[in-house]
């Protein structure tokens, strides 16, 4: 059963949904939209943001009061692929940051429609490649990400394995985005459910994939090679509109033989731990990121 504190979430968002809903109809109100995020959730005193040119990416490294300086999560935002920016996610990120005990390199890729594919996605592989001429090590680098960015996550490791480079550690792609086509059927089934409203995704699809093919498997990962790919820590809410995309990579993932594991967190809504200051569920489900990263960074 949800905890006290989602239901009370869910009242209060209720009484603004006529609003979000106006919010998502053009790239401009989806900008807006993502924007009221920024800096919504105050920091803790022991975090530390210093921005970083990233190989080209601006970007910021955050850390917290035990965050170890050989053990690196590279972090992709979401918003649909035209939208947000590392203020958005960054509070976030310094959760994720103390649970898993590492450095976050929260990047700022290029969006669409300004920068279609791959733009974001070289951006993506440009930013490791750079943590890796730093000096981390791949067995010490993490690349995760969530909605779009869990998608990017995802498109990211696929790249880095077909460029012949060393692979991170693990991934952790969080609510994820995999098919531009959208025709998950859960679009339709938990729009109502969610929070996150359908429109945005169709203009990001279309903003974003530009004059390519949405079935490209580095714009889909659904319709992609995913064979060895490094262990991966998929979460996925129960009520939102992308729980499909979460399900249906987690068993091309698994066809493939690589080391999976699937969360579904019961009647949560998209990306869930942006709320984790009043959500319970979110802190559990940062915590639980936590003690996947650690395993696998030992």
């Amino acid at each position: 059963m949800a905890s006290e504190s989602f239901r009370e979430l869910m009242k209060q968002h209720d009484a603004v949904k006529d609003v979000r809903e106006k919010f998502s109809h053009t790239v401009e109100h989806v900008r807006l939209s993502m924007q009221s995020f920024d800096g919504k959730y105050a920091l803790a005193d022991d975090v530390t943001v210093t921005d970083v040119d990233a190989g080209g990416v601006p970007s910021e490294w955050i850390t917290a009061g035990n965050s170890r300086d050989d053990r690196v999560i590279l972090y992709i935002h979401g918003g649909c692929f035209i939208s947000g920016a590392p203020i958005t996610v960054r509070e976030c990120c310094a959760r994720v940051a103390r649970a898993c005990e590492a450095k976050v390199l929260n990047i700022d890729y290029r969006l669409a429609p300004e920068h279609p594919y791959p733009a974001a996605l070289d951006d993506c592989v440009a930013a490791y490649r750079w943590l890796l001429d730093q000096g981390y090590a791949s067995e010490k680098i993490v690349i995760s990400g969530e909605s779009a960015g869990g998608g990017l996550t995802i498109s990211t490791l696929m790249r880095i394995r077909d460029d012949g480079l060393p692979l991170p550690a693990a991934g952790v792609p969080i609510s994820p985005w995999t098919d531009m086509t959208l025709t998950n059927e859960s679009l339709k089934r938990n729009a109502g459910r969610d929070l996150a409203t359908t429109k945005p995704l169709f203009l990001g699809a279309e903003a974003y994939t530009g004059e390519g093919d949405p079935k490209d498997p580095y714009l889909s990962p659904q319709f992609g090679n995913v064979e060895g790919l490094p262990p991966l820590l998929i979460q996925v809410g129960g009520a939102e509109v992308l729980l499909d995309d979460g399900i249906a990579i987690a068993h091309r993932l698994r066809k493939a033989g690589n080391d999976l594991t699937l969360e579904v967190w019961p009647d949560m809504i998209h990306v869930w731990h942006w709320f984790s200051t009043e959500l319970d569920e979110g802190r559990e489900a940062i915590e639980s990121i936590g003690e996947f990263v650690k395993a696998r960074t030992a």
